[in-house]
């Protein structure tokens, strides 16, 4: 079994059962397409009873972690058919600092797809409150981007995208940022641990906001799209050397 260094809470029930499970299949610690432990593998290893099991494995397989077949076992699916948007996923993604390099690249490829549009419509909507917000989260992340404050200057940056989705003041992508906060915290976390720097990025996040203060849709556009190229090189999805190392838009 590929259970190494899982560990269940001395007063866990299912649901923490189901966490920490859940938990290793979104790290890839259980990928994706492998055979699932069985049930009675799962009782063993953990000292708990098979109904206790049964149960987590129910919301595993709920949020579309996992296929269970009648007379076959369980497996774990592949990434494509996860519900990333379900509550319970939502509380399992919050604090995984190592997800799955699949999930990664499709969280990714989703913020790249709607956080430029959303940067463009807070330029256009955003309101004195908006600006405050992403004033102070900005502050925030200036504040913590010395060593040692990984934790406090990712908590900063994520409240700087969730003001931007919240500055739309559009229904549907409000809810969404609400939706995928921890996604975006997870994606956050994993390409702080590979930054040399945070001064780029820094830089590049003042830029989406003097765009918006400014009124500058099309410039709040590019720079929010600027802000996920510095993602993606400290994630490794584009070389360094792709970057513009000037002159990226104001």
């Amino acid at each position: 079994m590929m259970l190494d260094d899982l560990v269940l809470p001395a007063d866990g029930g299912a649901p923490a059962l189901a966490a920490v499970l859940a938990r290793a299949i979104l790290s890839g610690q259980l990928p994706a397409g492998s055979d699932f432990p069985r049930e009675k593998d799962l009782c063993e290893y953990f000292a708990v009873s098979r109904n206790r099991v049964r149960n987590a494995l129910a919301s595993l397989a709920a949020t579309g972690l996992v296929e269970r077949t009648a007379g076959r076992g369980s497996r774990v699916r592949e990434v494509t058919d996860w519900h990333l948007l379900d509550p319970l996923m939502s509380d399992w993604l919050a604090g995984l600092s190592r997800p799955d390099p699949r999930l990664v690249r499709e969280i990714y490829a989703f913020r790249l797809s709607a956080e430029p549009q959303v940067a463009e419509l807070a330029a256009l909507a955003a309101d004195g409150r908006d600006l405050a917000r992403l004033e102070a989260a900005f502050t925030g992340m200036r504040d913590t981007a010395g060593a040692g404050m990984h934790q406090q200057h990712a908590e900063h940056d994520v409240a700087f995208h969730d003001g931007v989705y919240q500055a739309s003041h559009n229904l549907v992508w409000r809810q969404m940022g609400h939706l995928l906060r921890p996604s975006i915290i997870a994606l956050i976390q994993h390409s702080q641990h590979h930054a040399d720097s945070l001064e780029d990025s820094l830089e590049r996040h003042r830029r989406v906001m003097e765009a918006i203060r400014l009124r500058q849709p099309q410039t709040a556009r590019r720079a929010a799209r600027a802000v996920l190229e510095r993602t993606a090189t400290d994630l490794g999805l584009i070389p360094d050397s792709t970057l513009p190392t000037e002159g990226y838009p104001a």
